[in-house]
Order: C-alpha cells, then sequence, then structure tokens
C-alpha cells in the first residue's frame, strides 16, 4: 500500500511538473509565433525532444532556417553555453526533382498553396530578430547548401542537427557532412520525414550508404529523429 501511495505522488508529481513546463514552452511559442511555419502542439513538441538532449556538450546546426522561429525557440531550452549556426539561402527552396515525389513537384506548382509562403522564402533579417531574442550566440549563413554546408569548419561538435530542407538533395547534403560532426547520443531532427518523400529517401539512402546502426524515433506527434549510435 505504501510503495502505491508513493507511485502515485509521484506519478502526480510529474504531471504537475509536465504542465507547468508545457505552459512555459507555450510562452516561447508565443514569443517566436511570428517567425515559424509549425503549429504550436508540434512546435512543442520538437523543444521537449530537444531539452532531453540539453546535458549534451556541443553546437546546435539548423539547415532550413525561414525565419528563424523554430532554432529560437530550441535555444531557449538548450542554454547559451554554446553556439548555435542557421543555414538558409534565405531565397526559398531550390527545385524540386523526379526522386522527391509527385507531391512535392505539385507544390512547387502551386503558388496559391496555403503552405507555399513564397517558396519558403525570408529574408535573413528575420532570422536574425528571432536571435536576438534568445541572447545566444549565433551565426546566418546564407546560401545554397551545396556551397555553405561541405565548408563548414567548427571546432565544436554537434550536440543537435535539425534538418528542414524539404528535398532529397538538400537532405542528403547536409547529413553527408553534418552528421559525422554530430556527437555520440546527439539527435538529428527531421522535419520533413513525414511530409516529402524526398526527404525520407535520403535518410535511408544516406543511413544504408554509411552502413550506419544509428535508429530512427519518432514522439507521439511524429517529429521524427535519429538517435546518433557510433562516432
Amino acid at each position: 500500500m505504501k510503495k502505491k501511495i508513493i507511485n502515485k505522488i509521484k506519478s502526480i508529481k510529474w504531471a504537475q511538473h509536465l504542465k507547468s513546463r508545457r505552459l512555459f514552452l507555450s510562452s516561447v511559442f508565443s514569443k517566436y509565433a511570428e517567425f515559424t511555419m509549425v503549429q504550436e502542439e508540434l512546435y512543442i513538441n520538437n523543444l521537449l525532444l530537444a531539452e532531453k538532449f540539453a546535458y549534451l556538450k556541443g553546437d546546435i546546426v539548423e539547415c532550413g532556417v525561414w525565419r528563424g522561429g523554430m532554432i529560437a525557440g530550441i535555444a531557449e531550452v538548450m542554454g547559451k553555453e554554446r553556439n548555435y549556426f542557421l543555414f538558409d539561402s534565405f531565397q526559398g527552396l531550390p527545385s524540386a526533382r523526379e526522386i522527391d515525389g509527385e507531391s512535392e513537384l505539385q507544390w512547387h506548382t502551386n503558388t496559391d498553396g496555403d503552405f507555399y509562403f513564397n517558396n519558403c522564402s525570408a529574408e535573413v533579417s528575420f532570422a536574425e530578430t528571432a536571435m536576438k531574442k534568445t541572447g545566444v550566440a549565433y551565426k546566418c549563413i546564407p546560401g545554397w547548401f551545396e556551397e555553405t554546408v561541405p565548408v563548414f569548419n567548427n571546432a565544436n561538435p554537434i550536440a543537435l542537427l535539425r534538418l528542414d530542407g524539404d528535398w532529397y538533395d538538400s537532405t542528403l547534403i547536409c547529413l553527408k557532412y553534418l552528421f559525422p560532426k554530430v556527437v555520440k547520443g546527439g539527435i538529428i531532427i527531421i522535419d520533413d520525414y513525414y511530409t516529402w518523400d524526398g526527404c525520407c529517401r535520403a535518410v535511408h539512402d544516406y543511413l544504408s550508404q554509411t552502413k550506419s546502426a544509428s535508429r530512427i524515433y519518432a514522439t507521439e506527434k511524429n517529429v521524427c529523429y535519429i538517435l546518433k549510435m557510433e562516432e
């Protein structure tokens, strides 16, 4: 009986903690809502996932930034004792190819669609404004991934890598050059894994080509992430 009571108290305390945490993360969402396309529940789920790895040493990298709202929120939970790097063309998405899938090709032609967002383009000033609100050390790196990612030279390892490049080529090039820099036990969040065929194919191709033992997981809200198993 005593053990049941203790377990019930622990359960209540955990529920109270989670409720309090969600209220805080909801306030983070409100702070950066104008800088992200991600809906509140999914945004909060990204942050809940990220903060589980806040103990890891290393920098944070996001490829595919738009206005910077997601990585700004991640900065709020991952802390100031690290650097944040934001890769984006800040000119929108490159053209989709056949390997990306029929829905991707159609999306690119539907310029009046609700989620087109001017081909996901945004001036770098938006991301800079969002990141200044966080108080962390950051650097925006404008340009196409094939030009900027391969020459990225940072002394620190990556604790969390978030990929939001949509297409096959964009995802694959980021995995090729940045996955090896992620610390063992670090995570790679794949924003478009369940959305775009090309992104999903790139993830599987990369893990297969490198014979990686790293696992693919998903949160209850289908935030896809890879847990890096090897150095």
